[in-house]
């Protein structure tokens, strides 16, 4: 965890799959494996059901907070969605848009999983896109999935190669969906996160003599994180719901960034507005005044990027940058170190 000005750092990964749907871990071991790449929390999305969390898995396994949410999708297999904050499942065989609403009015919020992906490299694994954009009830996007930008990268002349190095072929997050998610915000607020979709698969080579797991766990938990910002921070072995309160609070109000882990820690990256008596974090908004300023800090010298109303203004090689503001918009920034994406805040809404 990493304190700075009013708000503390953690960072976690979230979209996780155990041996209770189609995984292969269980979650004490998805939580040992996350404590030894230096995680804060995780955050289970099993397929269709809360069993984890009605056995009471839901805890703390020493440094690691184990938060329990679960994964719907239509009778299609499509929209697939990441719903937190439920104690019970919603109706089975609903449309998209019906369970998104289910899951607010249960006191309860979703995320759009993966939302264009999009293969046809390995028939047996067809996309899972999401086609219910006429809901205003998900708060928030997947704007970056480990697993679907692996798949959709795949052909028959690189599949050994992506097998053996699965984190060197994770670049960026698609530009169409970045640019949905900009579009979004600019009339209403909602976060983007970073998703692994981990399931530590087994695989049968030679005709079944040895089994491999592709993409185990910890080496999933070192590549797309997402890094929360808290209004007041969590230790371990606290009160449960407490710190599931700080963490999803945290989540809402898009007071969060995204990382690629390979490319660098990210932690300690800062993006912040300025005027001369007040500031704005992500997630939250200030007016322009003659003094406004936008400011970044980055833990490692890289290409910062900043993108007012999903436009790019502006970009510096820096490790720390100051640019002023002299419009009102939607204000975010991404951070390049070797021509691969690092770092994606969330956005800043500046008014008149």
């Amino acid at each position: 965890m990493n304190k700075t000005g009013s708000y503390t750092e953690i960072v976690g990964c979230i979209h996780i799959h155990s041996v209770y749907s189609d995984g292969t871990g269980t979650i004490p071991e998805i939580a040992s494996f996350a404590a030894q790449t230096g995680l804060d929390f995780i955050m289970i999305t099993d397929h269709h059901h809360l069993r984890a969390l009605k056995n009471g898995e839901e805890r703390w396994y020493g440094p690691v907070l184990a938060l329990v949410g679960y994964e719907i999708n239509d009778v299609d297999d499509r929209n697939h969605y990441l719903a937190f904050g439920l104690n019970e499942e919603v109706e089975k065989n609903l449309p998209a848009a019906s369970y998104v609403r289910r899951v607010k009015e249960n006191g309860g919020f979703g995320i759009i999983a993966h939302p264009d992906e999009q293969r046809d490299v390995l028939p047996e694994h067809p996309p899972y896109p999401w086609t219910a954009w006429d809901s205003e009830d998900f708060a928030g996007i997947e704007i970056w999935n480990q697993m679907s930008e692996w798949m959709e990268g795949l052909s028959p002349w690189n599949k050994l190669w992506r097998f053996v190095n699965p984190r060197k072929s994770i670049i960026a997050p698609m530009d169409k969906t970045l640019e949905r998610w900009d579009r979004i915000n600019l009339h209403r607020r909602v976060v983007g996160i970073g998703g692994i979709d981990a399931h530590a698969h087994k695989h049968k080579l030679l005709g079944g003599l040895v089994k491999v797991t592709i993409f185990h766990y910890k080496v999933q938990f070192k590549s797309v994180r997402t890094h929360l910002l808290l209004s007041r921070p969590i230790q371990p072995g606290m009160d449960v719901p407490l710190a599931k309160q700080q963490v999803y609070e945290a989540l809402l109000a898009s007071r969060v960034f995204v990382s690629n882990y390979f490319n660098g820690d990210a932690r300690g990256f800062r993006f912040r507005i300025e005027n001369d008596d007040t500031y704005a974090e992500m997630g939250e908004s200030i007016h322009l005044s003659p003094g406004s300023r936008l400011l970044v800090r980055a833990p490692e010298k890289g290409k910062i990027r900043v993108i007012h109303n999903g436009v790019v203004s502006v970009e510096k090689e820096s490790g720390q940058a100051e640019f002023p503001i002299h419009a009102p918009g939607l204000y975010r920034v991404e951070v390049y170190r070797k021509n691969r994406a690092w770092i994606y805040s969330n956005h800043i809404r500046v008014h008149q």
